[in-house]
């Protein structure tokens, strides 16, 4: 008999914050057939009061008025379809089996399956945030407080995610900083982050902040400068990326082994390239599963994602030095969410040689 060899595994937990009385409504279906839900996160600090549902209203309906009109037909035709189906009920007949006993009619399955979803509500002084999303990761409520914790730090600056997901870090990031490119790839996925963008500038134009939303194929060696493709780069934006960026930043993009090499790999590409020191902001959580490999429960994305790191953190190249370490996360939470002991914050700060070699 021949020996089972396993091969390379992936085992995703669906990690939910699930909110019962909470309100998720299904927008519409992406490109692929995917739900995209509206998430409400309604922000306050300090105990003040609301003073923007005006304008968050505002915004919100703006970006949603093309969409509503098709929604009610939808709903008014599914609402006499279940009327219909219930007068049909009602006119039925009661039905005994053989032994007298009433043989039940049960509804179709497709009304009987309620699907749950993911709802993150926190409160801070910003007013109300609005996400059109399916789910957004503990990683990224972390790396959020981090940055409400030392707000100074990045006032003004120009900043880059990658992996930006439904783009909830990059717009509270806008609200301190200059510029903030948020990237990942999947048209479907960047028009969703543009329209989170919209939904949320009443956030960031007060302060002065932007976001661009950009493609980043971190499978691809080089930015698409193509202009006829959405969502692609222009090379000032190339060269305020490598002369400008202080912080780079990604919540919980480390799960599949091929994509955090890629990660890695790009990380690495972008910062060889910086004339300046930058510092990188990495936030995860472990997963722990049970595999088959090691007939036990483990976390290999994990230890993936550390020997990675690691390997950064000694190489030795002639351009850049990787100092890396571990955030503690003794800072303060403001937004509600379960702050696990599986949750890390990464620190990688990145120092060109040449500036090593000025200061001697």
């Amino acid at each position: 008999m021949n020996s089972i060899i396993f091969q390379h595994h992936t085992v995703l937990s669906d990690v939910h914050m699930l909110l019962p009385n909470a309100c998720h409504l299904m927008r519409r279906l992406n490109r692929v057939g995917q739900p995209v839900f509206l998430s409400k996160f309604e922000i306050l600090c300090n105990g003040q009061k609301d003073a923007s549902k005006d304008s968050t209203k505002e915004s919100v309906k703006e970006c949603e008025e093309k969409d509503n009109q098709e929604e009610d037909d939808q709903k008014d035709k599914k609402c006499k379809q279940e009327k219909h189906k219930e007068e049909e009920e009602r006119n039925t007949p009661v039905v005994l089996d053989e032994d007298g006993d009433l043989d039940v009619t049960h509804r179709h399955e497709a009304l009987m399956n309620v699907s749950k979803h993911t709802v993150f509500v926190y409160r801070c002084d910003l007013g109300n945030c609005f996400f059109f999303s399916s789910k957004v990761w503990r990683g990224a409520l972390l790396l959020a407080d981090f940055i409400f914790s030392v707000p100074l730090m990045f006032k003004g600056a120009t900043i880059l995610e990658l992996g930006a997901g439904t783009g909830l870090t990059s717009i509270i990031m806008a609200t301190l900083a200059k510029t903030v490119y948020c990237t990942d790839v999947g048209e479907d996925l960047l028009n969703m982050c543009k329209k989170n963008v919209t939904l949320n500038k009443h956030l960031i134009e007060p302060t002065g902040g932007e976001v661009r939303v950009r493609r980043l194929d971190w499978l691809q060696k080089d930015f698409c400068t193509d202009a006829d493709v959405e969502f692609s780069w222009t090379e000032e934006e190339i060269a305020d990326i490598h002369n400008k960026t202080k912080f780079i930043i990604a919540a919980d993009v480390c799960y599949d082994d091929d994509l955090t090499d890629g990660f890695f790999r790009t990380l690495y590409q972008l910062c060889s390239n910086f004339n300046h020191i930058c510092q990188v902001f990495i936030s995860i959580e472990k997963r722990m599963n049970f595999t088959l490999r090691h007939m036990d429960v483990s976390c290999e994305a994990y230890d993936h994602f550390r020997h990675c790191l690691f390997q950064l953190h000694d190489l030795v190249d002639g351009k850049c030095r990787f100092r890396v370490e571990e955030v503690s996360p003794d800072f303060p939470q403001c937004l509600m969410y379960e702050r696990i002991e599986q949750l890390e914050l990464w620190k990688v700060t990145v120092t060109p040689l040449r500036l090593d070699s000025d200061c001697d």
